[in-house]
């Protein structure tokens, strides 16, 4: 794990940061933000064929469970087509102003701006017990080498915590990236996972979510 004044870098599997959320700064009625970026790169030669020549796709999403046993799911997939909605009522894409107290802001299928983000709302950190944070490939071969992906949770008046997902060769096009857990003590703790898998059931089994699941599309 690196540190410096302005982030903490989780760098090897299972590296974790704890943060005091009792020590609240004048800043912690901003949101949580979870963003993930990546770069194009060009593709050339068996790389580019192999490919189809198409642009890598990433996605972010969250497993996400509730102090009161709820869990679920938000990522691009569920709230496609117009099925997402604004932050003050709950939708597929979540709800910023009261129950799940997340909100996914929407998709971005160019990696060329901000990337993605999730929000999450201080006031209802009580009522959460655990996010896992994902991404995965939609579209494009699983190049992840070549996309740069970083994760980065910035919590207010502390240093960004990232994630990079560094040179990764996995077949597979899903990953989960990180683990938030929200402790009795007022708490968040920042897990690095980076563990790839076949699709959101697959990953489902290995962290002991048990839900349901059916293939999706954009």
């Amino acid at each position: 794990m690196a540190i410096n004044l302005n982030k903490i870098t989780l760098e090897k599997q299972g590296d974790s940061h704890k943060i005091d959320l009792t020590k609240k700064g004048d800043n912690f009625s901003k949101e949580i933000v979870i963003n993930l970026n990546w770069s194009q790169q060009k593709q050339s030669g068996w790389s580019k064929f192999w490919s189809g020549d198409k642009s890598v796709d990433l996605d972010l999403g969250c497993f996400y469970e509730l102090a009161d046993g709820k869990k679920t799911v938000i990522d691009g997939l569920q709230f496609a087509h117009g099925q997402g909605g604004a932050k003050d009522r709950e939708t597929r894409q979540g709800r910023y102003t009261g129950k799940p107290w997340i909100w996914h802001t929407g998709d971005d299928r160019s990696g060329a701006g901000d990337g993605e983000n999730i929000l999450v709302n201080p006031q209802g950190l009580a009522e959460l017990k655990r996010i896992v944070v994902y991404c995965f490939i939609y579209e494009g071969a699983a190049k992840w080498a070549e996309t740069n992906a970083v994760v980065t949770i910035k919590v207010p008046d502390n240093p960004d915590i990232v994630v990079e997902m560094g040179k990764q060769y996995s077949a597979q096009k899903f990953c989960a990236i990180a683990e938030i857990l929200f402790g009795s003590d007022n708490s968040m703790t920042v897990r690095k996972c980076v563990t790839f898998h076949d699709g959101h059931g697959d990953c489902d089994k290995a962290y002991n979510w048990g839900m349901k699941w059916q293939a999706g599309s954009k």
